[in-house]
């Protein structure tokens, strides 16, 4: 078990400084979008993992918004395991935009690319997805292949949880515990309006302001509503015994700086050196 960092915040131009600055804030391991990951190449990207002793955990797909998208992420597989990935996650597609049989389709054909990878394949529940709602996430984890688990979120999970509007989002861990493969960690602050907001994108008829409204409130950890030392417990009465990553995406100056923070913030939780 380790805690990492994603390279949200880094474009492809600069993601040795985002790899080097997670390294010097000394997380474990890295999460990095595919595309990144494609940009700069398989062989400068291990290069800089192996320089930086940092583990890759993750390889976040892009959006599975066309066939094309999904044979190119399946394709990719191989070179994610390659690099020493343990997951290759899967965003689902925009809501209302596919139907269901389409979509299965497409998990079938990365899951089935990623187990002859030797990866596993991960649903990342989402708000403005085909699948965002506990309920939904329960049922394509059911139909989708054997090897596929779940990337969960709670920041996506506050949203649609028992306990809302409170910041308890542990019904999460208890409803999932046996499918949790992954650990995304960000806060929430709402604003103003923002059941609107939510029921706007679940809706699938939202504008412009709904999205930056809703995906503005992700947050730091601590900065937001969200009762971590309850995650954290509840995960740990779950047995859960993979790693943790810090996913903030909206703190745009001074990277770094936020990198820092945010591991600090998880080491007070967790009491950990």
């Amino acid at each position: 078990m380790g805690v990492g960092y994603t390279t949200i915040m880094y474009d492809a131009e600069s993601l040795e400084t985002g790899v080097s600055d997670v390294a010097a804030c000394q997380y474990d391991g890295v999460e990095i979008g595919l595309e990144k990951v494609r940009h700069v190449g398989e062989n400068r990207l291990a290069s800089w993992l192996d320089e930086y002793d940092l583990d890759l955990y993750l390889v976040m797909s892009e959006w599975l918004e066309t066939e094309d998208a999904v044979e190119r992420v399946a394709d990719d597989a191989q070179m994610v395991s390659d690099l020493g990935a343990e997951f290759l996650g899967m965003l689902p597609p925009q809501r209302g935009r596919q139907d269901d049989e389409t979509v299965e389709q497409w998990f079938e054909i990365i899951a089935d690319a990623a187990a002859d990878a030797g990866v596993m394949p991960l649903i990342h529940h989402h708000g403005a997805t085909h699948v965002e709602r506990p309920n939904e996430i329960e049922a394509w984890l059911d139909r989708t292949p054997d090897n596929v688990q779940l990337v969960w979120d709670t920041a996506h999970q506050y949203p649609y949880g028992e306990h809302y509007p409170d910041g308890d989002v542990t019904d999460g861990v208890e409803r999932f515990a046996d499918d949790i493969a992954y650990v995304h960690l960000k806060d929430v602050a709402p604003p103003a309006g923002f059941t609107e907001h939510r029921e706007a994108l679940s809706s699938g008829t939202f504008h412009l302001d709904n999205v930056i409204n809703y995906f503005r409130s992700f947050t730091d950890l601590g900065r937001g509503i969200l009762d971590f030392e309850g995650v954290y417990d509840a995960l740990e009465a779950a047995g859960y015994d993979g790693h943790y990553t810090i996913e903030i995406e909206n703190r745009t100056e001074k990277p770094l700086v936020h990198a820092k923070e945010n591991i600090d913030f998880w080491r007070d939780i967790t009491g950990r050196a």
